[in-house]
């Protein structure tokens, strides 16, 4: 029998927020770490994309948070990105319509004096990148000695993204008692390192292992040469496919996703909008609010929508390039067949890209299905500079072979003999 949210001890207030939401059951990672995270033990929770991991983390913080006024917060968030502290502070004020609970966010690229005086005012949590939470904690507004629980959420991304001084100066700054929270997609070798120095005895909770793929998601591959008949294959589905109606584009490059921006306005195609980290703040929050309203139909992003943003509703993910992590392949496609919805996740791959396809097919313990472009599709002579082989890569020329006769060794001239000879 499937538990109830009114099964898990929650306060009324959480319970009336969860009716609102429409929330009946507990994900699998919600069920499992509930209980754990309100025992006090530190916890290392890993699962995929769309299962529900803010959720896990943030029900049993929110029944355990006490009403206070001091102004220091108790709660701290780490996230990878600014999109992520805006997301998390969404689903904490879905949460807390019930409550009285100062919560703030901050990150990098706006105004540093206008977030220290909402830190100022005073906050039971706060949401934060690692680089502007070290700024803000020295100018002595923000201090960090009544920390009681900290978590480091999509912390294998924020390695990856070169935060592993920053987590670690901070890890250092909180008091040492206090409670740990992981949560991750992946487990890597190097958050393994983390959680040996810093957790103590953690419990781990596991609900997808790592390389498992959501079963409603039907995966397709289309093997193109390049970059021009790509795009022609994405302008088909774009005008033949009923279905394609908030697809999200991924690209491993920003100029890649420049690019096919480009070329879809010169096709007057409007309804598409671009998400990386060139774009500024702004830019990027309002794109993203277009799509998840639907103005924006196609979201060309890099990776960084693909590490935890919860985009709800996408019918398809495409993989313009195929990624070269296995890893990254199981956060782009987890986009979509969310919430028990069926999705799609199409990948447009090329020769060089096939040698990651093979790497994500024995992750992921089958092979994804090969389908043939369709002939009304052209398939494009031109290659972009970026594809054009390199002269080194194939043996296009021949190796210079050995002079017959053994010629004489000629020492070279200096510039003092050369002259000497001229003056003779």
């Amino acid at each position: 029998m499937e538990l109830s949210f009114t099964e898990l001890n929650l306060s009324k207030p959480l319970i009336n927020a969860l009716t609102d939401l429409e929330f009946i059951a507990p994900t699998p990672i919600q069920k499992e770490a509930y209980p754990i995270i309100m025992s006090g033990k530190d916890v290392i929770g890993i699962a995929q994309t769309g299962t529900g991991k803010t959720f896990a983390y943030l029900l049993p913080i929110l029944r355990q948070l006490k009403f206070s006024n001091q102004r220091h917060p108790r709660v701290l968030i780490l996230v990878p990105t600014r999109e992520l502290v805006v997301q998390v502070l969404g689903e904490i004020k879905k949460l807390t319509t019930y409550m009285n609970v100062r919560v703030e966010g901050i990150y990098g690229g706006t105004n540093i004096n206008t977030q220290k005086e909402r830190v100022y005012q005073g906050l039971d949590i706060l949401v934060a990148t690692p680089g502007r939470l070290i700024d803000l904690n020295l100018t002595g507004v923000l201090r960090l000695k009544s920390i009681q629980q900290i978590v480091i959420d999509e912390v294998d991304e924020m390695l990856h993204l070169g935060f592993r001084t920053q987590i670690i100066q901070i890890l250092e700054m909180i008091p040492e008692k206090r409670q740990h929270l992981m949560f991750s997609a992946t487990l890597t070798d190097d958050v393994d390192a983390l959680i040996q120095d810093y957790f103590y005895e953690p419990y781990r909770v596991e609900i997808a292992p790592h390389g498992t793929t959501l079963d409603q998601i039907e995966q397709r591959a289309f093997h193109v040469p390049n970059f021009y008949t790509k795009l022609n294959l994405l302008l088909h589905f774009m005008e033949t496919e009923p279905d394609f109606a908030k697809v999200l584009v991924f690209t491993g490059t920003k100029r890649l996703a420049d690019r096919i921006e480009e070329e879809l306005q010169k096709k007057n195609i409007l309804q598409a909008g671009v998400l990386h980290s060139n774009k500024s703040q702004n830019l990027r929050l309002n794109t993203l609010k277009r799509f998840h309203e639907g103005e924006v139909k196609f979201l060309i992003a890099t990776d960084i929508v693909a590490r935890g943003l919860d985009v709800s509703d996408v019918s398809h993910v495409v993989n313009f390039d195929f990624p070269e992590e296995p890893a990254d392949y199981i956060h782009r496609i987890g986009r979509t067949g969310r919430a028990d919805k069926s999705g799609i996740a199409i990948s447009f791959i090329n020769e060089k890209e096939q040698q990651h396809q093979e790497a994500v097919e024995a992750l992921i313990g089958k092979a994804i299905p090969v389908f043939p472009i369709p002939e009304v599709v052209p398939v494009s002579p031109i290659f972009t500079e970026e594809e054009r082989p390199s002269l080194f890569d194939k043996p296009y020329l021949k190796a210079p072979g050995r002079r017959k006769g053994g010629g004489a060794f000629h020492a070279k001239k200096t510039k003092a003999e050369k002259s000497h000879r001229r003056k003779r």
